[in-house]
């Protein structure tokens, strides 16, 4: 991910395949699991952790076929096999669909002329691809509605009947996989894990949000209804026209100017600014180590200790700078699991933060956009909630978590990249970094944000929900579904015809197969945690301290639910991420 070498990169991408066909094989391993279920039939008191160990280790064991006969067994693996190389020709179609359309300047009319620039020309027009690159950009920006149309039903068939027959295929194999197991459809097995455990608690979960947003959503799309009376003279808004007149109205509502922002976040400064904002908030010390071996000499290291005590808590490295060869996207990489060693010894976690930010140029600051800031602040957040764990076992080191709460406290301090008194702390103009950004500018910054918040969540809901509903049910119509669905979740307006979201849907496809649920439910709780708690506070340092006590330290050796439910001394409620989300929405 992060060597300069070839070689090196594809040796280690060769070695990680080993390794995670090691893990696979080590979690079948039949004599391993009747010592550890022997051990846990006994039932010695072992203390609470050790006892959580246990029972993840033999639930794992048994959600890997352990228990089952030879003959299932195989039949397991063959079905394995099977929703592989289906996962794969579904994002290959998708990947190998280079269709374009051929438009006329006309029928572009509204789009920037450094978009128009780079398209090619042919016959006389210019070539669209149907990339997302450039669908989008058009679905906001382009005043010919019948453009919007045409490029939005072209895109949308992207995949085609091929990938609807290999979902539906996917689908009814996944099913036959978690019967095997023993469950009663797959979305059961995928969930049983995470913090919900049921799919009917997520379905529950999702048509409660969706209701509870209608009023809202349904205020936002009159707005909508009147902006494209006057620029149309039709008041008929279909899934075409969301983009572009959410962004005519966001131009009315929002004195923003991107361009002009950009210029407060220099990346020296937004480092050392969020740095501090992290040491002074969760009472911690980051001593940068300056003759560290590093595999970069852009690379940074950084020890953390706990400010009061002087314990060293972990390491984390800064490597945050493009690179020829290097991954290309913002993320968190584990290094070493924190743990308690046998000796009574602790051995600390490492991690390593990566990004693809500018460097500084000809003595000019390199600057982020504000999106890119928003991303490096939540990445950062893992590095310290890895940081932050005091765990006996390694296995529930902080990113090793349910897939539910494993983004709840990133979600939860983005929360500070939209308020004043925290987006001072990390910006300052490019050529005078004394004048930091303006209350107006993080004003701006957060009602953009929040704007239109019901029918942006809407559309999320509506996937989820054809996702949670196809893996809990046998045989079902997966476009009839979504048909039906549609004009229920989108207050009317109905699916657009000649499309299939299920065909070019990679999350349902693989990854997110049952579990699409899951970041608008770390959402919820994030909201819950940051209306409760540090809003009205954003600096307390107390209020920190007992958060990455409580919440960041237990990493996964306690349950998610009673984490945070202990935390906050209730249970967590939708309420406050309603509230949130529909305050500034209009």
């Amino acid at each position: 991910m992060v060597s300069t070498s070839e070689d090196v990169r594809k040796a280690s991408a060769e070695a990680e395949k080993r390794l995670d066909s090691h893990f696979v094989l080590c979690r079948q391993r039949e004599d391993v699991y009747r010592v550890i279920k022997a051990f846990a039939v006994k039932g010695e008191r072992i203390g609470p952790e050790a006892t959580r160990f246990l029972q993840c280790l033999v639930k794992e064991f048994e959600r890997n076929g352990v228990k089952l006969s030879q003959s299932k067994g195989k039949e397991m693996e063959k079905l394995k096999c099977h929703i592989d190389e289906l996962n794969l020709k579904y994002l290959q179609n998708l990947n190998d669909f280079t269709k374009f359309l051929l438009l006329s300047e006309d029928e572009l009319a509204g789009m920037p002329f450094e978009f128009l620039k780079d398209l090619e020309k042919a016959e006389g027009k210019l070539k669209v691809p149907l990339t997302s690159y450039h669908v989008t950009p058009i679905l906001e920006h382009c005043k010919v509605g019948s453009t919007r149309k045409q490029v939005a039903v072209a895109y949308g068939q992207k995949g085609g009947k091929d990938n609807l027959a290999i979902l539906e295929n996917l689908v009814q194999l996944r099913h036959k996989f978690a019967r095997l197991l023993g469950y009663a459809n797959y979305a059961d097995f995928a969930i049983e894990p995470r913090m919900p455990r049921t799919s009917r608690k997520v379905l529950e979960f999702l048509e409660e949000i969706s209701e509870q947003l209608s009023d809202v959503a349904n205020r936002e799309l009159s707005i909508l209804k009147d902006l494209k009376m006057k620029e149309e003279g039709n008041a008929h808004v279909g899934m075409e026209d969301l983009l572009y007149y959410i962004k005519r109205a966001e131009e009315f509502k929002v004195d923003l100017d991107i361009g002009e922002i950009k210029q407060y976040f220099p990346v020296s400064l937004v480092i050392s600014g969020m740095l501090k904002m992290f040491q002074d908030l969760f009472a911690l010390r980051f001593d940068e180590t300056k003759d560290a071996e590093v595999w970069h000499d852009t690379v940074r290291v950084f020890s953390v200790w706990d400010a009061s005590s002087s314990d060293l808590l972990g390491y984390f490295f800064l490597d945050i700078f493009a690179r020829e060869g290097k991954y290309c996207h913002t993320c968190v990489v584990t290094l070493q699991n924190g743990c308690l060693c046998s000796n009574g010894t602790r051995k600390v976690p490492a991690a390593v933060l990566l990004s693809q930010c500018p460097k500084e140029f000809d003595g000019n600051s390199a600057l982020l956009r504000f999106p890119e800031v928003v991303r490096l602040f939540h990445e950062f957040s893992h590095v310290v909630h890895h940081i932050s764990n005091r765990v006996t076992f390694s296995k529930f080191s902080a990113l090793r978590l349910e897939g539910d709460f494993a983004e709840i406290p990133s979600l939860l301090l983005e929360n500070w990249c939209y308020e004043s008194i925290s987006l001072k702390m990390m910006s300052g103009f490019h050529q005078d970094i004394t004048k930091s950004i303006t209350s107006e500018a993080c004003q701006s910054l957060k009602r953009r944000r929040d704007l239109f918040a019901g029918l942006k969540m809407k559309q999320e809901i509506l996937l989820c929900l054809v996702d949670q509903i196809i893996h809990s049910s046998e045989n079902v119509d997966i476009d009839n579904l979504i048909k039906e669905l549609h004009p229920k979740v989108m207050l009317g307006i109905p699916l657009l015809e000649g499309t299939s979201p299920a065909s070019c849907f990679p999350r349902i496809a693989i990854g997110d197969d049952a579990v699409c649920y899951s970041y608008i439910w770390s959402e919820v709780f994030a909201a819950d945690l940051f209306v409760s708690k540090f809003k009205d506070d954003l600096l307390n340092q107390h209020a920190g301290l007992r958060f990455r006590n409580k919440v960041l330290a237990p990493g996964g050796s306690k349950d998610s639910l009673e984490i945070i439910t202990d935390y906050l001394g209730r249970e967590p409620s939708l309420q406050s991420f309603i509230q949130s989300r529909t305050r500034n929405s209009l």
